[in-house]
């Protein structure tokens, strides 16, 4: 049986172009398959190849188009009817192709460009291909992608164009914000993260040009550079600063060392005082001796005040004595009555003032009473004594004495007035020696009372 497929001698193989055309399936390879994501197009039924072409009894094969019946080959490897199939279902290969193409230019996941070269290819081959089929529709079909494509890779372009921009634009904001980082930011840790994430960010942004993103990234680079710079000083400062807080904090903890075995409670306690301002105007060490020198200081602080401490609890004892003591002397003042005896009562106050400063110092909140209770046994002699004196105060009794002849001098003044006929002279003088006698009045009024 002669093999199905073999040609006659001499002749096209079936399906072959013509000498320098491209072969029909020599673009396969330029089309992607289809994503996974975009489905694939539906199968079309088999083509009806009787209704495009024919194969003669002697093999000949024609497809009949717009432009008339053309001869594409020629079959020997069975009857007419096989071999009308046979190029129908070169037909249905390649009409499946073409709805691959479609296929992924409806979904937009393919590049247009080379969707547009494999159409072109494609349609390059018909008017050669060796099939039968409604080539005619084929060809509408591919001039349809071919026209799609080209309106798809504009949009794409301008797609891609607008992406640059706004992809161009996000960088020189992020350059913008690590420039200001660089030049202001003393927030180290976070502005060090924020750079970082800016460099993450920087990295998923695809598509600028080429000069243009070089010469962002090296303002981002040289931003960068200028915070680690000073973040590098800033640090370097610190450790200075700590090396020189460190060599005041031990020098404060000697002084304070010294101080902690000082009985002179009130000043020592003012020097601990202006230590730990000291102190706190060092500023910070490096963290373990930081906290060595301050556990020494501290531990200094707390020996002189709990000897203190201990002291005024001693003390307190001692003035809670003190207070009982001078209760005691102002129940004995009870005795004391001026009004009976006035220099027995001084006598007695002396007594009591000088036992009161020999027993000497009582809690605070006690002072205000006791001291309350004293003066008024002082007030009480004090009154005494000086009602006396104005009762004997010869110069008070002088002085009414005096305001009594200028009455008289006033009232001879005025019968001379009168005598003489000077009537206003005489009122005059009247008037006078009145006011003197007022006055003479309450001089003798006030040596009375006293």
């Amino acid at each position: 049986m002669t093999d199905s497929s073999a040609p006659k001698p001499g002749a096209p193989k079936p399906g072959a172009p013509k000498p320098g055309a491209p072969r029909p399936g020599a673009v396969k390879p330029a089309v992607p398959a289809v994503p996974a994501a975009v489905h694939a197009p539906t199968v079309a039924p088999p083509s009806d190849p009787s209704l495009f072409g024919r194969v003669d009894e002697d093999g000949t094969a024609w497809v009949k188009t717009a432009d008339g019946e053309r001869q594409i080959g020629s079959w020997q490897a069975g009857d007419a009817a096989e071999g009308l199939a046979h190029f129908g279902r070169r037909y249905d290969d390649l009409a499946t192709e073409v709805g691959l193409l479609e296929a992924r230019l409806s979904s937009g996941a393919g590049d247009a460009k080379k969707t547009k070269t494999a159409a072109t290819a494609l349609l390059e081959s018909l008017p050669t291909a060796a099939v039968i089929g409604d080539v005619d529709a084929l060809t509408h079909r591919l001039e349809a992608v071919i026209a799609g494509s080209e309106k798809a890779a504009v949009a794409a372009k301008e797609e891609r164009e607008h992406e640059r921009e706004e992809h161009t634009h996000r960088k020189e904001e992020l350059a913008a914000e690590a420039e200001q980082i660089g030049a202001e930011s003393t927030q180290w840790k976070v502005a060090g993260d924020r750079l970082r994430e800016i460099l993450d960010e920087w990295k998923t942004i695809r598509g600028v040009d080429r000069k243009v993103d070089d010469a962002l990234w090296k303002r981002y680079s040289k931003a960068r550079e200028a915070f680690n710079r000073r973040r590098g000083a800033h640090f370097a400062e610190l450790d200075r600063d700590r090396a020189a807080a460190k060599t005041a904090k031990e020098e404060l903890v000697v002084r304070a060392e010294e101080l902690s075995g000082s009985t002179d409670w009130g000043p020592t306690a003012g020097a601990f005082r202006d230590l730990l301002v000291e102190w706190k105007a060092a500023g910070r060490a490096p963290r373990e001796a930081d906290d060595a020198l301050w556990k020494r200081f501290k531990g200094a602080q707390d020996v002189f005040f709990e000897a203190r401490n201990a002291a005024a609890s001693e003390r307190d004892a001692e003035f809670e004595g003190n207070a009982v003591a001078k209760e005691a002397l102002l129940r004995d003042a009870g005795d004391i009555d001026p009004s009976k005896d006035l220099e027995s009562a001084r006598a007695a106050l002396r007594d009591l003032q000088e036992k009161w400063d020999e027993i000497g110092k009582v809690p605070r909140e006690r002072m205000h009473d006791l001291e309350s209770k004293l003066r008024a046994v002082e007030k009480k002699v004090k009154d005494a004594v000086d009602s006396q004196w104005r009762r004997t105060d010869p110069e008070a009794m002088a002085r009414a004495a005096q305001f009594r002849e200028r009455v008289a001098q006033f009232e001879e003044q005025a019968a001379k007035a009168t005598a003489a006929g000077k009537s206003k002279d005489a009122e005059k003088a009247l008037a006078q020696a009145q006011q003197w006698r007022e006055w003479a009045d309450a001089a003798e009024g006030a040596v009375n009372e006293r």
